[in-house]
């Protein structure tokens, strides 16, 4: 029996999806730590890169690329728990934003990558 519910290039396509997520999860991350070396280095640079527009725009790209890529790891494959992890990680992300920027936020921020690159990690796992 098939162990592929959708067209092995649906598969392959999912599977990209995952890889483009992880990093994009990855560019999040040292977005977010360059932040904090730049803030405490230079403080002009704050005003760049800690532009809460750079903050919620990637969020909404990490939110869209995260539902196609773990919704269709859904259909592939059938496991709930690699959306359910990467879906928390986008909860947390998102909260973050309303932190105090005192490295609380930062805190967050990097704590729902984690999370997210580890659902999108399990996403790809389960479609092979």
């Amino acid at each position: 029996m098939s162990r592929y519910i959708l067209p092995m290039s649906i598969a392959v396509q999912t599977r990209g999806l995952d890889r483009l997520a992880i990093g994009l999860s990855g560019v999040c991350l040292v977005h977010c730590l360059a932040t904090a070396i730049f803030l405490g280095m230079i403080s002009a640079a704050g005003g760049l890169l800690g532009s809460a527009f750079i903050h919620e725009a990637g969020l909404g790209l990490a939110m869209i690329v995260g539902t196609v890529a773990l919704g269709r790891g859904i259909m592939e494959h059938g496991f709930m728990m690699p959306s359910a992890v990467g879906s928390l990680g986008l909860g947390v992300m998102a909260g973050a934003l309303s932190l105090p920027h005192d490295g609380t936020e930062a805190l967050y921020t990097v704590l729902g990558v984690g999370m997210l690159a580890l659902g999108h990690q399990l996403n790809s796992i389960a479609g092979e």
